[in-house]
């Protein structure tokens, strides 16, 4: 294992569907599915056990969706506002790395892995890099909610094959956009205070 990598070792909170991960401010929602013979139903976030179990406010002004086909890898984005993620459909790996020069773990990530069988709303704050890796043969539908409207500004990213990190990605030959391809790597951000 790199020694960035934080092993995940989930804390329980609380409410007992909320668990913070090994990064301050990184939470899973693991909330139950309800199934019956029309289907299925899953609350994924309400906001006074969020509140109870993290602490944090989080009121998402947008909502956003996307898409990404197979050995597609949006990485690693790190813009600046909070969000929550839920994949809907697909297979799919996501590293977090903290970017907080201030935080303990500054540096160092740890990887979640969404599918059919696990399905989960995962709570980012802001400063710390998030990624999208589609590993299954179906695409995966991503929803999220953030707490800040997009105006278009760019925002910031970090290389997602930055050697120093050294992400264990699990695909190869990613399907990347031209900007996720040019992100600096982390010890660029930091040379140059931009962190």
């Amino acid at each position: 294992m790199n020694s960035r990598q934080i092993p995940l070792t989930l804390i329980p909170t609380k409410v007992d569907y909320i668990f913070e991960a090994p990064i301050k401010g990184i939470y899973l929602l693991r909330s139950p599915e309800r199934s019956d013979n029309r289907g299925v139903f899953h609350q994924v976030y309400r906001h006074s056990d969020f509140r109870d179990a993290s602490g944090i406010d989080f009121r998402p002004v947008q909502m956003n969706r996307s898409t990404s086909h197979r050995k597609v890898i949006r990485a690693l984005h790190a813009e600046p506002w909070n969000k929550l993620v839920y994949p809907a459909t697909g297979i799919m790996y996501a590293a977090l790395l903290d970017i907080r020069p201030d935080s303990k773990t500054f540096g160092q990530y740890c990887a979640f892995t969404f599918g059919d069988s696990d399905r989960y709303g995962l709570y980012v704050p802001k400063g710390v890099a998030n990624s999208i890796c589609v590993t299954g043969n179906s695409d995966v539908d991503y929803i999220y909610l953030v707490d800040e409207e997009y105006t278009g500004k760019p925002t910031r990213g970090i290389a997602w094959n930055d050697p120093d990190l050294s992400i264990p990605w699990p695909i190869v030959d990613p399907v990347m956009s031209d900007s996720d391809s040019k992100h600096p790597p982390l010890g660029d951000l930091i040379k140059n205070g931009l962190l």
